[in-house]
């Protein structure tokens, strides 16, 4: 069995958690490689001399499964690179909330269940979205949190239209709009006033940011096999921009129709424990 440890190295001070992973899962007959989430590359970021650090793009194909050290945005960053090989992952809680981590740091230990086989698979919906413009598809990402939509300048709002298979469901001037996963409800969306849903659901969430309208400020939860098409009204003195998943904004020209409907492939998040999603909510959101 091979396990590639994967640490966000802001997080994760020295590599020592990893480090405490490798000797554990070592222990237990199972093979580790320690490959970073991204480059360092122009950071003044230090590395015990010991570690050996490998390439996340050569050890994936053969990995077993992938345990990122972090909180969900590091979850969020090595899903792209394990979907595309079909590993699971399995995350470390380094962050402040970490609702996709299946364990704490201090929980290291149970990482010996992997060796064994004591775990279990949850499959998780993923959002395909695309940018066409001028009949042309320019832009497309796949998304496991959502893709969001917001505007560039200060002081100013935007027109959105959200139509689902071509039909109109809302349209509003705001800040911006939330698309999401059930996954992705309890962030961005959530704080936005959207609404918590199970992440094992298959619903597209979309949520107003900031709306100027109290008609139009509530949130929809669509059926997963529609397909959104969003459009700005009119960008001639304002701008707009695209993340995924908080990823580099994508900036928007007007006439761009950005279209988001369920991906064909799923993450696949490793279970542990037993821990229920309305425990983890408790233990996650009474405690900010």
């Amino acid at each position: 069995m091979k396990i590639v440890l994967s640490p966000n190295p802001y997080r994760d001070k020295g590599l020592k958690a990893a480090q405490a992973a490798a000797r554990i899962l070592n222990n237990a007959q199972v093979e580790t490689r320690i490959c970073l989430p991204f480059s360092t590359e122009g950071s003044n970021l230090e590395f015990p001399r010991h570690v050996s650090l490998s390439k996340m793009e050569e050890e994936l194909p053969g990995a077993d499964a992938l345990v990122c050290f972090g909180g969900d945005g590091t979850i969020l960053h090595a899903a792209k690179d394990a979907n595309a090989y079909g590993v699971p992952i399995l995350g470390v809680n380094l962050g402040s909330v970490g609702f996709m981590a299946e364990v704490e740091q201090g929980e290291l230990s149970l990482l010996s269940k992997l060796a064994v086989g004591k775990y279990t698979l949850e499959y998780r919906m993923m959002l395909e979205v695309t940018i066409r413009r001028e009949g042309r598809t320019i832009f497309s990402d796949l998304a496991l949190n959502d893709a969001v939509v917001t505007k560039g300048a200060v002081g100013r709002v935007v027109e959105i239209e959200v139509r689902s298979d071509r039909v109109p469901v809302t349209t509003y001037s705001g800040d911006g709009v939330i698309i999401s996963t059930p996954t992705g409800s309890t962030a961005y969306s959530m704080s936005g006033g959207g609404p918590i849903v199970e992440p094992t659901a298959e619903n597209i969430i979309v949520t107003p940011i900031c709306p100027h309208s109290i008609i139009n400020a509530r949130s929809f939860v669509l059926d997963h096999r529609r397909t959104l098409t969003v459009r700005i009204k009119d960008l001639s003195r304002k701008s707009a921009y695209l993340s995924v998943d908080g990823g580099k904004a994508f900036r928007l020209r007007g006439g761009d129709s950005l279209q988001i409907r369920q991906a064909e492939t799923k993450t696949k998040l490793i279970r542990l424990t037993n821990r229920s999603f309305y425990e983890i909510v408790t233990q996650k959101l009474g405690r900010m």
